[in-house]
């Protein structure tokens, strides 16, 4: 007898009681939620009126312009460690675009390349030491020659310096002089110490610049020689579809190197051959030295010039007079002029064309970071990095033919390669269609095909009972069924009871 009570009912019903009260209590959440929600907007919309919007345009590109600082300098850095090898390879770089016609003109002449390189530097290496040589023979007749000039200047300049000095108050005796003199010469005994472990730094100095000359050498070999296969395999490593813009960027940025390296030679003759002249003119000695340390100071722009033209005024002035010395200073400064505003605006043209502002922000900062190397870098890595920026920011490469055939080669290796993939595919599935075929054949239990919907039967057999399902019912088969079942009868009825 059921009263209508059962502890199934009591848990149904509770059940039902927590399915109509769910909605309520999960309606709360959303309502709490959109309340945390319209709380975070208020508190955002409050900070951007209170902070104004250029103060957050200069956060926003001040943490990036630290980033930027910080991953600069930390590659300086690093680079700082490996100078050995950087500096020589720079040098190299450098030499190999300005040996790089004499380099092609031997290989129009079917020298081979290595060939060609090898003597493209020993005609450069002749050169240098040609000068070298012709620079010492002067340097030693000519201090020979001048050796009482230079004392009587150096008198001179001691005199005008005590004269200079009287007109603003300032005596200096002889007495003083001596005594200061002598001074030094004890500061240099008290400090031998010092100064041998200086001799020791610059003999450590002079085997590295030894190391990185045969590196230098060594390396420049293989510059002129095999410098499009080595930039050809850097490119490599740029994705592909940027790979043609790369490419004729480096391509273009390393031309103006090399139309820089050259202008830079051409320009720095003509100055040593205009200081020549006038130091010929007003009877200064040393004018071949001179000429050919001005030669080698103008490929370090501004500094070297300044450089060089105040050894030249101090040179005359102290083998002759004031006079002589302004007007050296004159030949100087029309060389110079004349370089600035004839020589480099026609014939560096506008590839290489840089702003004077911009090459001496240039020198200043490779000064700061690496020295005399800085300046003699500076600026064929800012003509580099220009002539670069300009080929892609006006996307030149979509008219450069050879940026135009790489690009075609790069599609044509994609099709290439997506074919290779297909044809990779296909081979791995026949492998493994192959591979199940012989597993299949030596263990026939394994196969689906054979036992999966009855296992151990025979597929003719099951082909025969298929055939004879579809038929219908064998009246011959119903006649033995009767037979057998009549004999069963009679074999029943005959046996003893």
């Amino acid at each position: 007898m059921s009263t209508g009570y059962s502890p199934e009912d009591t848990a149904e019903s509770a059940t039902i009681f927590a399915a109509d009260n769910a909605p309520a209590a999960d309606s709360a959440h959303p309502n709490g939620d959109q309340a945390a929600l319209g709380s975070k907007e208020s508190d955002e919309n409050r900070l951007r009126q209170d902070i104004p919007w250029g103060v957050r345009i200069a956060a926003e590109w001040s943490w990036r312009v630290i980033i930027i600082l910080i991953a600069v300098g930390v590659t300086i850095w690093l680079l700082s460690h490996v100078m050995l090898l950087l500096i020589p390879l720079l040098i190299a770089g450098l030499l190999a675009s300005l040996l790089r016609p004499l380099h092609n003109a031997f290989r129009k002449l079917k020298f081979p390349r290595i060939l060609a390189a090898m003597t493209s530097i020993l005609v450069l290496m002749g050169g240098v030491f040609g000068i070298l040589y012709l620079v010492g023979s002067e340097i030693v007749s000519g201090f020979a020659e001048m050796a009482g000039q230079v004392e009587t200047g150096i008198v001179e300049l001691i005199d005008w310096a005590d004269e200079f000095a009287r007109s603003f108050g300032l005596e200096v005796s002889t007495e003083q002089f001596n005594q200061g003199l002598e001074e030094a010469l004890n500061w240099i005994e008290d400090n031998s110490d010092a100064i041998m472990s200086g001799a020791a730094g610059v003999g450590s100095v002079a085997g590295n610049i030894a190391i990185g000359t045969i590196l230098v050498l060594f390396t420049l070999i293989f510059f002129l020689s095999d410098g499009r296969r080595l930039w050809d395999f850097m490119v490599l490593f740029v994705p592909a579809k940027h790979r043609p813009a790369i490419h004729g960027a480096g391509r273009r940025g390393w031309t103006a190197v090399g139309t820089y390296m050259r202008v830079q030679v051409f320009v720095a003759f003509v100055d040593a051959l205009g200081i020549y002249i006038g130091a010929v003119i007003l009877d200064v000695p040393l004018a071949l030295p001179i000429a050919v340390l001005v030669f080698f100071g103008g490929f370090v722009p501004v500094v070297g010039a300044v450089v060089t033209g105040a050894v030249a005024v101090l040179l005359a002035w102290v083998a002759h007079d004031f006079m002589t010395a302004l007007l050296m200073l004159g030949v100087v400064l029309l060389v110079q002029q004349i370089e600035s505003n004839v020589l480099q605006p026609i014939i560096m043209g506008k590839a290489v064309k840089l702003h004077p502002l911009a090459v001496v922000l240039a020198v200043t900062a490779g000064t700061t970071l690496l020295g005399l190397i800085g300046a003699l870098f500076a600026v064929p890595v800012l003509a580099f990095i220009k002539r670069a920026t300009q080929y892609l920011n006006k996307e030149e490469w979509r008219g450069d033919a050879e940026a135009l055939a790489m690009e075609q080669d790069v599609k044509e290796e994609a099709l290439r390669r997506a074919a290779q993939q297909e044809q990779l595919e296909a081979e791995e599935q026949a492998s493994t269609a192959s591979l199940k075929r012989r597993i299949f054949e030596t263990i026939p239990v394994l196969d689906p095909q054979k036992h999966g919907s009855g296992r151990g039967k025979d597929p003719e057999e099951g082909e025969g009972e298929a055939e004879t399902s579809s038929q219908g019912p064998d009246p011959h088969h119903g006649a033995q069924r009767a037979r057998r079942s009549r004999s069963d009868d009679e074999d029943k009825d005959s046996s003893p009871k």
